[in-house]
């Protein structure tokens, strides 16, 4: 299996963290299950092989899809061979871009014939290297910035403070917002509640830990990222990353990143 990961041209950098590749084009090719943990981001999918991958419900999944924010895991099912291009967007992007709100995707995805009159599926299937389709969904992705021409300062604003440990209280205090009108913001910007967004951040940076440093307790993991306690941690993690703590290390070395967060 390939995977490639490749940085956005500078305009695209405020929406986009990175494009990204992955093939599973092996002649002895067998039905792979990939795991999909919470992260944050929403996305965007072109399939080369438009019947290589099926949902939880086992239905075909669209050639060019659009995906917003997953707040629990679950699981999507290769049984084709397979090369897709992704995009990684930052967290508000999918307002910016397409000028929807937000929550509308959350824990969706949609066919992006569904939600834009265009032909860049059309395009990117009749391009052949994987440079020019890159090129292509930048192209897509500056016109529909032109069109939309949406300010997302001060969502963007609290996720960065939030993502730098500030709490919620205080980031409302650097607004001058009510909790509840940053939370209208979220729900329109980053499609889940500031709260929820902050959750699973912390779920990240567990996750991260446990990847990168060897540890003997769970419970220096669950402090080292702001939990209460040991429990609270255990219960995060197994409703974003659907298995244990314990077990996600032990088969750590199994784990390839792809689209992006999906795990083999």
């Amino acid at each position: 299996m390939f995977y490639q990961q490749i940085y956005p041209i500078e305009p695209l950098r405020k929406y986009v963290r990175y494009f990204w590749v992955l093939e599973g084009n092996s002649l002895d090719f067998s039905e792979k299950i990939f795991k999909i943990m919470s992260d944050g981001m929403p996305g965007l999918i072109f399939q080369t092989n438009k019947k290589a991958f099926r949902d939880k419900n086992n239905q075909e999944l669209p050639q060019l899809f659009v995906y917003g924010q997953t707040t629990r895991y679950t699981e999507q099912r290769a049984i084709n061979s397979f090369q897709n291009i992704g995009i990684y967007f930052q967290p508000s992007a999918l307002k910016s871009i397409f000028r929807i709100d937000a929550s509308e995707l959350t824990n969706q995805h949609i066919d992006i014939d569904d939600l834009l009159k265009t032909t860049i599926t059309e395009q990117i299937s009749n391009t052949a290297s994987t440079d020019e389709k890159i090129v292509l969904l930048s192209t897509f992705l500056l016109r529909q910035l032109q069109r939309t021409n949406i300010n997302s300062e001060k969502p963007d604003f609290a996720i960065a403070q939030l993502e730098k440990g500030m709490s919620l209280q205080d980031v409302q205090n650097e607004l001058k917002m009510s909790e509840r009108s940053l939370e209208r913001y979220f729900k329109q910007y980053i499609g889940i509640s500031p709260k929820l967004f902050s959750k699973i951040g912390r779920f990240q940076s567990a996750l991260e830990i446990i990847r990168k440093t060897p540890f003997e307790k769970l419970t220096d993991i669950a402090y080292q990222s702001d939990y209460f306690d040991q429990s609270h941690f255990i219960r995060d993690f197994k409703e974003f990353a659907g298995t244990s703590p314990k077990k996600f290390k032990l088969h750590a070395n199994e784990i390839v990143s792809n689209f992006p967060e999906w795990k083999v």
